[in-house]
């Protein structure tokens, strides 16, 4: 999951910086300043889901504006994270614990 939430939240943060610096407006930067959020929840592993959310968001509403599969991929990711956690080595997991799903195989 570290190397998950890190392939989608460095592109996130060096995408959005570059973009609100070359808009220019504070109207205009919104989303690329949400999108560097998403990234940096991302890449510390804090909030997961809340950062997978927007980034799912963000991206959305880039391939609804423009052309390209790349951004439907990436809000995808992003949707995956959020519903998969975290996590081992995250700050979720160190500050609400490591949450593991057990399945066991009854035989008859």
């Amino acid at each position: 999951m570290l190397l998950l939430r890190l392939a989608e939240g460095i592109p996130s943060v060096v995408e959005g910086a570059t973009r609100a610096l070359g808009s220019g407006a504070t109207a205009a930067a919104l989303p690329y300043a949400v999108d560097i959020l998403s990234g940096l929840l991302l890449i510390a592993g804090f909030w997961t889901p809340i950062g997978g959310v927007l980034q799912a968001v963000v991206e959305f509403s880039s391939a609804l504006s423009g052309p390209g599969y790349d951004h439907i991929v990436r809000a995808l990711i992003g949707l995956s994270m959020a519903m998969l956690g975290p996590g081992a080595w995250s700050i979720d997991a160190r500050l609400f614990g490591r949450k593991r799903i057990d399945v066991t195989v009854l035989k008859d």
